[in-house]
């Protein structure tokens, strides 16, 4: 009896309101959002009491996928139901693709292998309220709380500019939003109404989602017509000195590290990463390109899954 009385009372404190679990810097919160943007002080405080703490947020931050070893996390997301759903995705919006991909530069099949590692092209969009979230990580997780405290004023600016429901939107455990997974910052900034119906909606509208992606990638310096990435070998027992510095092919093949195969583009400066596979290591040379993906995901595990699932969309571009 005991016991379940006390599951009981620890399930109802962590489902408390923020503020009734000892919350800091809430009220200050409100006072710049009321002072510096003219938000209601009564809207936000009565928003803000309906806001749960979330103990699993700071946990799933804690425990990124990017932990896990790379044939683990590539398994993931390079398999046969995400190139299967991507096929489909592909046909369906096809002609916002291809508009995408002309006016920003970017390929349909990064496009679509972005949405595709993100949300399973909409259909893991995420599980939490965007306002709980948030809130937990901008008042409890103090090492990136600067972060998470300017995301959840641009939550707010952007709710009151796109009237969306507050209590209702739901996010990544980290807060990032619809389809794309943008958080609310970049929302603001790079989402594009790309279906001209005159709203921006990455919740639900995936030509939105479709131009606000390569919008992104464009604006972080990704490059037309130039590589991503570039499988290589090294010769005999060869070690670069250093793996992430950046060379031209002539001081990697110094090195004793040769491309599996030339692609176009490939005098430009690249870098070199390993990934620990179950045999051994692979390498690869990644270029600018390659690094606009990190932009996105500062991971390099996120942006060769990215690269990958690309490359294993195998449709008519035209």
């Amino acid at each position: 009896m005991k016991k379940r009385l006390y599951i009981a009372l620890v399930l109802l404190f962590i489902s408390l309101p923020v503020q009734a679990v000892g919350m800091v810097g809430i009220p200050q919160f409100v006072d710049e959002m009321v002072g510096k943007y003219q938000f209601d002080r009564n809207e936000l405080d009565a928003l803000f009491q309906q806001v749960e703490y979330r103990p699993d947020v700071i946990e799933a931050i804690e425990k990124p996928s990017t932990k896990k070893p790379w044939p683990e996390y590539r398994a993931a997301f390079i398999n046969t139901l995400r190139v299967k759903k991507g096929l489909e995705f592909w046909r369906l919006h096809r002609k916002s693709l291809r508009q995408a991909e002309q006016k920003f530069g970017v390929p349909q099949e990064i496009i679509v292998a972005v949405i595709g590692v993100e949300t399973l092209y909409g259909r893991q969009a995420g599980r939490f309220r965007t306002l709980d979230a948030l809130t937990t990580l901008a008042f409890d997780y103090p090492r990136r709380a600067d972060f998470f405290r300017n995301e959840l004023a641009e939550f707010l600016l952007l709710g009151r500019e796109q009237k969306l429901s507050l209590r209702e939107v739901r996010a990544s455990y980290a807060g990032a939003l619809g389809i794309p997974q943008f958080m609310p910052s970049s929302y603001r900034k790079y989402a594009v109404d790309f279906n001209g119906n005159g709203k921006i909606d990455l919740l639900n509208e995936p030509e939105d989602a479709i131009g606000s992606v390569a919008n992104y990638l464009k604006q972080y310096g990704w490059k037309s017509g130039e590589p991503i990435a570039q499988q290589a070998k090294l010769i005999a027992d060869a070690m670069p000195v250093m793996l992430d510095a950046p060379r031209h092919p002539q001081g990697w093949v110094a090195e004793g590290v040769v491309p599996v195969a030339e692609v176009v583009g490939s005098t430009q400066t690249s870098w070199l990463l390993d990934f620990s596979v179950v045999d051994g290591k692979e390498y690869w040379l990644t270029y600018p390109n390659f690094r606009v993906i990190t932009l996105y995901n500062n991971s390099n595990f996120y942006a060769m899954s990215v690269f990958q699932l690309a490359q294993a969309l195998q449709l008519p571009r035209n």
